[in-house]
């Protein structure tokens, strides 16, 4: 199993900074991809960024230039630097691992874990 822990999140004013991180414990082999989601008042999820164990990152178009994602393999750690925050940029962000390497009846499995979510507004 794997623990996702959160942590950064906050009140904000509009064109503000704020850094999230999300600490990963529990017994895996390792973590394919680390990434945020978030969901905003009456909207679906959506991906907001992720990284991959080598490094590889991805963005969606609504962040991309103001936020950058980072992850410290070391420390199973994934990091959201958000800057220029904006209003609509207001939501729950979620962390999530995909691909978690887990042993399951002796056998290693991909899995997949969410974190219990971390609050951001952006608001004068």
């Amino acid at each position: 199993q794997v623990q996702l822990v959160e942590s950064g999140g906050g009140l904000v004013q509009p064109g503000g900074s704020l850094t999230l991180s999300c600490a990963a414990s529990g017994r895996f082999f390792s973590i394919e991809r680390m990434g945020w989601y978030r969901q905003g008042s009456g909207a679906e999820r959506e991906l907001v960024a992720s990284i991959t164990h080598g490094g590889a990152t991805n963005y969606s178009d609504s962040v991309k230039g103001r936020f950058t994602i980072t992850r410290d393999n070391a420390e199973n750690t994934v990091y959201l630097q958000m800057n220029t925050l904006r209003p609509e940029d207001t939501a729950l962000y979620y962390c999530n691992a995909d691909q978690a390497w887990i042993l399951e009846a002796s056998t290693w499995v991909p899995r997949t874990y969410w974190g219990q979510g971390t609050q951001v507004t952006v608001s004068s």
